[in-house]
């Protein structure tokens, strides 16, 4: 270690080298960077007490000296990132959607959501009016990332952010109160549509178990590291998607919306239902991951 620490000096040097290292490692990307260099200088940062939501920001630093102590601190970041497969998100305690910083740990799934992209745009063109919206479900909320975005992009709705696991909705507890959301967004524990009463919504996201048997037992150690339960959803990864294609008729107000996230699913999805009429979604990080249904779609 003290060689390691006599020759690397400087940022560039620890990203070279930490780039270097994670590709030797073999490690999986994909909770917030998608290759070595971005999750090496998002570590760095985040190391440094630098602003770590964009590893392309590292470059005016890139030449900075930095102290031992400082060293010391980026190397054992980056060791921890090799020697336990963990998350990037899982290690900094932190991940980014939409340009927000969310609280996360080993009790959530690190926030991913293609949602996230259409939040910003305030669903357009599907809601044509986001001040109309009044009440809107995240289902399986997790982190609580999505119900706050949605709070975000409909300034006069209320948001229920729904999930069944209770540790799951302790860290959504805290990014709410983060973001001072407290008297917007309620969290309600419950197996999908259980604990919510009769409410009715415009408008249901959700971002489910959607990962088939098959795939989850080939899922890198990185993924590991995620709640099973947030991931596994049956043979097919469609065993939630039917319980909520089931629920949410008498779960919309007149003309609302369902929106459901099922990753590389589609084919699957389609070949489920052949009878409704899915409208497939393309976001500018992903074509073809979310499906969308009107009320009436449904029955």
């Amino acid at each position: 270690m003290s060689e390691i620490l006599d020759d690397l000096h400087t940022v560039r040097d620890w990203l070279r080298w930490g780039a270097s290292r994670f590709l030797e490692a073999k490690l999986c990307f994909g909770h917030g960077c998608d290759n070595a260099h971005d999750e090496a200088a998002w570590l760095i940062l985040h190391a440094l007490h630098l602003p770590p939501d964009r590893p392309d920001r590292i470059g005016p630093y890139l030449d900075a000296r930095l102290t031992r102590h400082e060293r010391l601190a980026v190397l054992e970041l980056l060791q921890q990132r090799i020697a336990r497969r963990l998350p990037a998100a899982y290690l900094t305690r932190e991940a980014w959607q939409a340009g927000l910083r969310f609280y996360v740990d080993e009790r959530v799934l690190i926030p991913r959501s293609y949602f996230a992209d259409l939040l910003v745009e305030g669903f357009a063109p599907w809601v044509e009016d986001p001040h109309a919206i009044d009440s809107a479900l995240d289902l399986c909320t997790g982190s609580g990332c999505l119900a706050i975005l949605m709070a975000h992009a409909f300034p006069h709705a209320r948001i229920d952010a729904a999930d069944i696991s209770s540790g799951a909705l302790e860290v959504a507890r805290r990014n709410v109160a983060d973001y001072g959301l407290q008297e917007r967004v309620r969290l309600v524990q419950g197996d999908l549509f259980a604990g919510l009463g009769k409410r009715r919504y415009d408008l249901i996201l959700s971002n489910p178990p959607y990962v088939t048997a098959q795939a989850m037992r080939e899922l890198p150690p990185e993924y590991r590291h995620e709640p099973e339960n947030a991931l596994a959803a049956g043979d097919d990864g469609l065993a939630i998607v039917r319980r909520i294609l089931a629920d949410a008729p008498k779960r919309l107000k007149p003309h609302g919306l369902l929106a459901v996230e099922v990753g590389h699913n589609r084919e699957i999805v389609e070949a489920a239902f052949p009878d409704l009429p899915l409208t497939w979604i393309d976001t500018e990080s992903g074509a073809g991951k979310i499906f969308l249904l009107r009320k009436e779609d449904l029955g």
